[in-house]
């Protein structure tokens, strides 16, 4: 289990210091450091960083040399730091890499790293500590002055990673990212083939800056066919050796190779292994030529040249012949010209999508090879690593996403994932195993801002955040008190919750009852949802109440925060509402129950909503912000059709339960993170039960929906529950589901795997409804009783 380490005491002042035996920083005053000549450029990169805070929150400077406050070193540069840490922290410290420690000896702050982003993480420690937020840059989330800060004497403090690599994957940046930094912060630079713009050394750089403030160290780049690859950028390489960020490729994008666009330039006939593998072993030779030395964790195996099947092969047992030949090959390659002992170089080897099921047919992975399981896209991780897995060398990682591109629906515009969804998954996920490496797709970065930190800071301290509902909301709490004061935190908690609870139900892209990348015309217009008039009168209403108050807390948000606020809070909350409100009125006046004008109201204010974001910064932000990502037409303002067809009928259960509304348990409590359509989901372990109580008119047989989390099978093959009614049978549910199948769809399109069961009963009133978990992972959400 991952520890840290923290003794003494930590203050913070608003008022002037009379002399003490404390490490103290003073408003107005510099702070002198000493660090050796010979740390690495991210040590010094961090040192800026901090100074650049440390001058926004005091008005002071960082002066190097003279009478030193603080020190700074690494492990094994017989630097001051290490002399003068306590031999305790020192003996933890050696044991991991990427840690640090802070230590305050008679008025003396010390930093050491265990390597260099280790002490880099130390020094910008101080600037978390001093109130600056990972987002000051990215979300202009202001930092506040102070007058002084103290870090008492004797003031220990250990950190270290509970995930050695820890990313993000700047991904389907088409509508986002690219038009923003090509055009606005870094026009320019110049294309190649089809390309439309690049992402160049001046925005990745400050990527990198948020990452190393996240206390992550690793980036798949943007990668799609209309950005310039990372490598023919002149400058990013040189970025990423500044801030210490080390550099993968996605799952497919094999030895470091843009292959949807850079095969197109510098390769030779098709992209197939079968009929052109000495072409496609010489493309892969120029680039790992020039990366020699260099800051990789390499990407091995092979898909097609963009996001599909490799070409060259038709069945199963021709895809595994032929992926082994090229693990084989590509193996070589790293051996030949990266380091003659290819276990010491860091891979990757990705089971996504049809990978899975060639890995799943017997495919033999090296096994100093990292295995980096998947979610479904949809947030629910499809595979978690088994016992011989776990044993595996290199070890097992996953990668998720919080922003996606394709069937049955993108989500590309805001970031609704439920961070009580990312946090059972990711905790499932590192007690199975994995451990070596957390990748998260990101999109455009904005607005994922909070769940990529709540990612990151799981990934940093796994035990960051405690496991259960109140854990979440004080995480919540922090994070906004950060951006904009406790007060405003205490108001902003209930809303937050409401945010994600509404889009957990259905997100703001899926209102339109359309479908991405379906063949059925059916998919393509916008549809109903199959809910009553009063359903969707009470999701406006909850909706209206949300943004309701936001616009009435943002009036008492100071000047130098209304930027934050706007980016991190009234833009998504109200960009949410205004796309239900845009539709379910569009879907009421379809039925003559509203006036048309409601819905174009909706659109219009999510037009401005957007020109207002772009327009933030004066300009600062001009083409980060889309709200219609690939143009799908549920953005769109809607035309007035009539509908033929009546609007559903509300058909209420006899009594709904949530599942934390249980009567009692067996076996180990259940748990819950505030997840589900009420906040109300219970997580039950193996073996537990929980009993309801209810009255029933029937004298025959009641009919039961029980909803469940749509999770995959943790272990082994199936995810079953099981559910029997006062002492009548146990019926066993099996809700795994295969694919992308139908059934798939619906349960990631609603977030509710919906099984239905029926119960014989003798007699009118009181029942008793058991429901056992048979395995990992069962999640109930609401038992409805008919």
């Amino acid at each position: 289990m991952h520890k840290k380490i923290i003794t003494g005491i930590l203050a913070a002042f608003a008022f002037p210091l009379a002399a003490c035996a404390d490490i103290v920083f003073h408003k107005n005053t510099n702070l002198t450091v000493s660090i050796n000549a010979n740390e690495a450029a991210v040590v010094y990169t961090a040192l800026e960083l901090f100074e650049k805070d440390y001058r926004n929150v005091f008005d002071g400077t960082i002066v190097k040399g003279g009478k030193a406050q603080v020190f700074i070193g690494t492990l094994g540069a017989n630097s001051a730091a290490e002399k003068r840490i306590t031999e305790k922290q020192l003996e933890a410290l050696r044991g991991h890499t990427e840690g640090f420690v802070l230590e305050v000896q008679n008025d003396k702050l010390y930093i050491l790293g265990s390597d260099k982003r280790g002490t880099a993480y130390g020094i910008l420690e101080l600037s978390r500590l001093i109130g600056v937020s990972p987002w000051e840059w990215w979300a202009d989330v202001r930092s506040e002055k102070k007058i002084a800060f103290s870090l008492k004497n004797g003031y220990s403090r250990l950190e270290y990673p509970s995930v050695t690599y820890r990313g993000i994957f700047l991904n389907d940046e088409d509508f986002g990212l690219l038009p923003w930094a090509s055009k606005n912060f870094e026009p320019g630079l110049p294309t190649v083939g089809k390309t439309k713009g690049a992402i160049g050394p001046k925005t990745y750089s400050k990527i990198f800056e948020l990452l190393l403030r996240l206390r992550a160290n690793m980036i798949w780049p943007a990668m799609h066919e209309v950005t310039v690859p990372f490598y023919l950028t002149k400058g990013n390489k040189e970025a990423a050796d500044k801030y210490g960020i080390i550099v993968g490729t996605s799952h497919c994008e094999p030895l470091m190779r843009n292959s949807v666009t850079e095969w197109d330039i510098y390769g030779k006939g098709d992209y197939n292994y079968v009929t052109n593998k000495d072409a496609m072993l010489a493309y892969w030779t120029e680039r790992l030529k020039i990366l020699k030395g260099s800051d990789n964790i390499y990407t091995i195996g092979l898909r097609g040249k963009h996001d599909g099947m490799m070409q060259g092969v038709k069945t199963l047992a021709a895809h595994k012949k032929v992926l082994t030949e090229v693990l084989k090959d590509e193996r070589h390659l790293l051996q030949q010209y990266v380091n003659p002992d290819v276990t010491k170089i860091p891979q990757v080897f990705v089971p996504y999508k049809e990978v899975l099921d060639v890995y799943n047919d017997g495919l033999k992975v090296p096994d100093d090879v990292t295995l980096i399981w998947c979610d479904d896209n949809y947030g629910y991780m499809t595979r978690f690593p088994n016992e011989q897995e776990r044993a595996r060398k290199g070890g097992n990682g996953v990668y998720y996403h919080v922003s996606y591109w394709g069937r049955p629906h993108d989500y590309l515009w805001l970031a609704t994932n439920h961070p009580a969804q990312l946090y059972t998954q990711m905790k499932q996920a590192w007690n199975k195993g994995a451990k070596r490496l957390w990748m998260l797709n990101v999109g455009d970065i904005k607005p994922a801002e909070y769940l990529i930190e709540l990612y990151m800071d799981m990934a940093w301290n796994i035990g960051s955040v405690k496991s259960n509902e109140a854990g979440l909301e004080e995480h919540l709490a922090e994070w906004l008190s950060r951006g904009f004061g406790k007060a405003a935190a205490k108001e902003l908690v209930p809303v937050m919750n409401e945010y994600y609870r509404l889009a957990y139900i259905h997100k703001p892209e899926f209102m339109g009852g359309t479908r991405t990348e379906e063949t059925d015309p059916k998919y393509k217009m916008i549809a109903d949802l199959p809910w009553s008039e009063s359903q969707i009168n009470q999701r406006i209403k909850d909706y209206d109440a949300i943004e309701d108050k936001v616009i009435r807390l943002a009036k008492n948000i100071p000047a130098e925060k209304k930027d934050a606020w706007f980016e991190l809070i009234e833009y998504p909350v109200r960009g949410a509402a205004e796309m239900n409100k845009k539709l379910l009125y569009g879907q009421l006046a379809r039925h003559g129950k509203a006036d048309w004008a409601l819905s174009d109201n909706a659109f219009e204010t999510i037009v401005a909503l957007t020109k207002q974001y772009n327009a933030l910064g004066n300009g600062k932000w001009r083409g980060m912000m889309s709200y219609g990502p690939r143009g799908l037409v549920e953005y769109e303002k809607l035309a007035h059709t009539r509908s033929e067809t009546a609007l559903i009928e509300n058909k209420a259960p006899l009594f709904l339960f949530n599942g934390k509304e249980y009567e009692r348990f067996t076996g180990e409590k259940p748990v819950t993170y505030g997840l589900g359509y009420q906040r109300g989901a219970i997580s039950l372990s193996k073996g537990s039960a929980v009993v309801y109580n209810v009255t029933a008119a029937a004298t025959d047989s009641i009919r039961i929906e029980t909803d469940l989390a749509p999770n995959h099978p943790v272990a082994g093959k199936t995810i079953r529950y099981s559910i029997r009614v006062d002492d009548g049978p146990a019926q066993e549910v099996d809700y795994t589901t295969q694919g992308r199948s139908e059934e798939w769809k619906e349960n990631v399109l609603n977030n509710q795997a919906r099984r239905t069961t029926h119960h014989g009963v003798t007699k009118a009133g009181k029942h008793t409804i058991i429901i056992k978990a048979l395995d990992e992972g069962v999640i109930v959400d609401q038992v409805k009783v008919w």
